[in-house]
């Protein structure tokens, strides 16, 4: 036998003197396994030799012997990685029950528990590990220190999130010597969403990790934010949230004056001046990531701020403006729009706090602009079938050129593209007419030189990249034919073409990931999900994932059939989901023709807070919204610009849409406005007046009572504009009744008598 090999392994050993038994122990427990030796062969073994060498055979001389023969038959079966292996085992047991004592110790500091973890994560991780049952204990107590104590949220992250994983996270993380806090949900949702596609401890796809990864990304933890509080004494601001909604509005008007005077702690500049130091000049965005946030069943879709940092220049520039970004996503937390969504749902009394997820911005710069070739969000479940071929498992991805916010945000003109993950290629417009109408005209992206997002039209910016992203991306109409380059260098004419995404459907991997990336999700979560992503590179980057909010029973509705025709207010063909809401009293109708009459941007703002008002007046009433092109819009002449606060009353909310305003609904599902409808359970109605194969009862609303006037004496010159109509005082004591089968596509409004009840 090899003496040198013997003595290096003896050597290491030593190293531990005090897990020398244990470590015999554990080489002996391995030779039983193999049934190589065991104790009892050992012992008699160590007993003939020092017969044979006429000693006494006493406890010590037994144990010194037997010690001797355990290492031999060890060395001579095992390689010298299996040897390792196993005496690191030992080692890792020896710092797991240090880490174990001080992760249940009270009031242990969180400064204790990562030097505890970090000394367990210092030994190799190897191929053996401590045992399933044993860690799971003490991956919920890190999980629960340091990213989130919501129970369903550990539930899962318990089965995923490894104690190296937290060790790994931990060294991105930045947090205050003064306050202890978490990485927030957002930041949790990404972690165990990264961690259950790509575990550390269960068999690997190399292929699959090659293409599927997130960006690279930093966890400040929510003890900065008190820590900012308490430094500037503002804790008066805990107990806004419990103020009136005109309050609240008014406090946050004048929150920037406050916190542009307010200044971090000076060790926590340095550690933020340090940060970027670190990063260089890279894009960066600083994201949301509240505790509360992609919580179960509550999203936060879209209430908190995300802020885009060019991050370019001197170190002094770049510290300026991401501290007033940092500000900016902290500020977001006294915001009206949360704080009423946290009323609505009873979070009010939950202490919320702020943490930030920085991350860099995934794509290339292309002169000043920065952009990935695409982005979007993902459904594992998709509510919106417009033909039988589809199917609600297979899920469903809205996609966009570019930044991704025109894929979560009602912004702009143009339409991302609706893709079927079963049938990718299956499109809802009939026609090429309608495909190059219904497709994205606008292109987001991050002006390095100006420092702000901005949108240009899709030919200025597809003339700056590759000639392969236009090859992926683009599809020309040339005289009736549609389709897409038949090869990358094909030169493509901009003023025929339109965003279609064809050939990147077709001939990348980008659909099959994604059903493969939702299906791992759904099956873990144990329910839907929903992911917001990136591809750039031919890479899939996961931005965000949380469990799905959506409604509707899968069982079909049976749409009513046979209705007087005087009865019927309206029909559509687009039904998101499935729904039965009855006995509505009131409508508010916002004619699209007055609305897009109105000779002012202040005119027009000015129906948004009719809007807010009468859905306050609402508050305890049954009513519907009806009002032009796309609710929630941030471009008012696509409609009438409102929040979730400003309509969350409401138990239907149509969109309609003439032809000559040219504002059409889109179904805005995966948007974080379409979030808001479903947590509200408001259900969405997309109509076309002008479709000849539906109804719409244009002068019923435009010849009914209205109550405007009355309800609101101060808004009366916007009487041709906003009708409120009480439905039982103007039809005999009838009320509306909305029904919508997303299986047959089909949907009806109609006056009935009141049945009782609500849905």
């Amino acid at each position: 036998m090899d003496l040198v090999r013997i003595y290096r392994v003896f050597q290491k050993m030593m190293e531990h003197p005090q897990l020398l038994d244990e470590v015999r122990a554990q080489f002996l427990a391995a030779l039983a396994e193999r049934r190589l030796a065991d104790a009892e062969t050992i012992r008699a073994e160590a007993a003939a030799g020092l017969q044979a060498e006429g000693k006494a055979v006493t406890a010590e001389s037994l144990k010194s012997f037997a010690d001797a023969l355990i290492d031999l038959h060890f060395i001579s079966h095992f390689s010298d990685e299996e040897i390792d292996n196993y005496i690191n085992l030992v080692r890792k047991r020896d710092a797991f029950r240090s880490l174990t004592r001080v992760v249940n110790a009270e009031g242990a500091t969180p400064g204790e528990i990562r030097k505890a973890l970090r000394e367990f994560c210092d030994i190799p991780q190897g191929d053996l590990f401590i045992d399933p049952t044993e860690a799971e204990g003490v991956r919920v107590a890190l999980i629960n220190h340091f990213i989130s104590n919501h129970l369903p949220i550990i539930g899962i992250a318990k089965h995923f999130i490894t104690i190296r994983d937290v060790d790994e996270m931990l060294s991105s993380s930045f947090s205050t010597p003064r306050r202890p806090g978490k990485i927030g949900g957002k930041a949790a949702g990404l972690l165990l969403a990264h961690k259950i596609l790509l575990p550390r401890l269960l068999e690997r796809d190399p292929d699959f990790e090659r293409k599927v990864t997130v960006p690279e990304s930093y966890y400040f933890n929510s003890g900065i934010l008190s820590d900012f509080m308490d430094y500037n004494c503002l804790y008066s601001f805990s107990s806004r949230k419990y103020q009136s909604r005109e309050d609240i509005a008014e406090n946050f008007r004048n929150i920037g004056q406050v916190f542009a005077k307010a200044s971090f702690p000076p060790d926590t500049v340095a550690m933020f001046r340090a940060f970027l130091e670190r990063m260089g000049e890279e894009p960066l965005i600083l994201r949301s990531s509240s505790l509360l946030e992609d919580n179960f069943g509550f999203a936060f879709s879209g209430k908190y701020d995300s802020v885009f940092l060019a991050n370019q220049g001197d170190l002094e520039t770049r510290l300026a403006a991401f501290i007033e970004g940092f500000k900016q996503v902290h500020m977001s937390t006294y915001a009206p729009a949360p704080l009423l969504y946290r009323r609505d749902h009873k979070l009010l009394d939950y202490d919320e706090r702020m943490s930030v997820l920085v991350q860099k911005v995934v794509g290339n710069r292309y002169g000043d602009y920065f952009f990935p070739f695409a982005a979007g969000v993902a459904f594992s479940q998709n509510p919106y079938r417009w033909t039988l071929r589809i199917r609600r498992e297979d899920g469903i991805v809205r996609l966009v050129y570019g930044l991704g916010t025109q894929a979560v945000d009602r912004v702009g003109q143009g339409y991302p593209r609706l893709v079927p993950l079963g049938q990718p290629l299956l499109r809802p417009e009939g026609d090429v007419r309608q495909i190059m109408k219904y497709s994205q005209r606008m292109i987001e992206v991050l002006n390095l030189k100006t420092g702000r997002l901005e949108r240009h039209d899709f030919e200025k910016v597809l003339s700056l990249v590759p000639a392969r992203h236009r090859f992926y991306a683009l599809s020309t109409n040339r005289d009736g034919l549609y389709a897409p380059p038949l090869f990358e260098m094909q030169e493509v004419e901009m003023d025929r073409a339109c965003v279609s995404f064809d050939n990147f459907l077709s001939r990348t991997p980008f659909v099959s990931l994604m059903k493969r990336i939702l299906g791992k999700l759904e099956n873990a979560y144990g329910r839907p999900v929903d992911v917001e992503f990136a591809w750039n590179e031919g890479k899939l980057f996961l931005l965000q994932c949380r469990t799905l909010a959506i409604t509707g029973g899968t069982e079909p509705i049976v749409v009513p059939e046979d209705l007087p025709r005087d009865a019927v207010l309206f029909t559509n063909n687009r039904v998101v989901w499935n729904a039965a809401v009855r006995d509505i009293e009131y409508v508010v109708y916002v004619d699209p023709k007055a609305y897009n009459r109105l000779p002012s941007y202040e005119d027009k703002i000015a129906v948004g807070r009719i809007v807010h008002r009468l859905n306050r007046l609402f508050e305890d009433k049954r009513y519907a919204l009806f009002g032009p092109g796309r609710w929630g819009s941030n471009d008012i002449q696509l409609g009438v610009r409102v929040g979730y606060e400003d309509i969350n009353r409401t138990k239907i909310l149509a969109e309609i849409a003439f032809e000559e305003n040219g504002a059409t609904p889109e179904v805005s599902l995966g948007t974080h406005f379409f979030s808001d409808l479903v947590e509200a359970h408001i259900v969405p109605v997309a109509l076309y007046p002008d479709h000849l194969a539906t109804t719409f009862r244009e002068d019923f609303f435009l010849g009914s009572g209205n109550q405007l006037a009355e309800l609101l004496p101060e808004y009366a010159r916007f009487a041709d504009v906003v009708r409120v109509i009480h439905l039982p005082g103007c039809t005999q004591g009838l009320h509306l009744h909305v029904y919508q089968d997303a299986r047959s596509q089909k949907g009806v409004g109609f006056l009935a008598a009141p049945v009782g009840g609500e849905s």
